[in-house]
């Protein structure tokens, strides 16, 4: 955890760990999920915290990779050791996540993870000309937008002074600025 941070993850049991998480503003809270030690409790904590709502997709993927997916990826749920199954039902609950879409992609945003997701891609893509799967196949099409940076505007568009994202921001638009954002009608022509 955060080396900064004067709480005691080891000494603390999963009900103060967790309410330690709830107190933490949201990039503090990201970079707690990220540098999580998955041999404190990674089911009951991680289980809560990448559950909750607002939590990006470089998140989502630098909390999985570090979980170390690629030890279970191609052993059958029945043949993970007991301890372990919690480790494995974490990862099983982030990548189905991942794959629904629930994780948020912020435009601009790349994961530190960016070469462990290539590389686990391109296994992937070994393993489907292959005809074999692993446990936890990441959705390429769900991905796409993050990696190629779809979301973000060029930078000689992007708007100044636009306040920070936010998915109400996102939703409210319409009724914000009468149907269509003003800083993109800016832009219309040049799309």
């Amino acid at each position: 955890m955060p080396q900064a941070s004067p709480f005691d993850w080891s000494a603390s049991p999963v009900a103060e760990q967790i309410e330690y998480l709830r107190g933490l503003a949201p990039e503090s809270f990201h970079q707690a999920l990220i540098e999580y030690d998955w041999a404190l409790a990674p089911e009951p904590v991680l289980g809560w915290a990448m559950a909750q709502r607002g939590i990006d997709l470089c998140t989502a993927l630098s909390v999985f990779f570090n979980g170390d997916p690629g030890r279970f990826n191609y052993i059958p749920k029945p043949h993970v050791p007991e301890p372990y199954r919690g480790v494995a039902r974490v990862l099983d609950n982030i990548c189905l996540r991942v794959n629904s879409g629930f994780y948020l992609i912020y435009p601009g945003k790349l994961p530190c993870c960016q070469h462990r997701l290539s590389k686990w891609l391109s296994y992937q893509q070994a393993d489907r000309d292959e005809g074999r799967r692993g446990r936890w196949m990441l959705d390429e099409r769900i991905l796409e937008p993050m990696l190629q940076d779809d979301l973000r505007l060029p930078r000689d568009q992007a708007p100044v002074n636009k306040p920070r994202p936010s998915l109400w921001r996102d939703l409210l638009s319409p009724l914000i600025g009468l149907g269509v954002d003003r800083d993109v009608l800016k832009y219309k022509d040049r799309l």
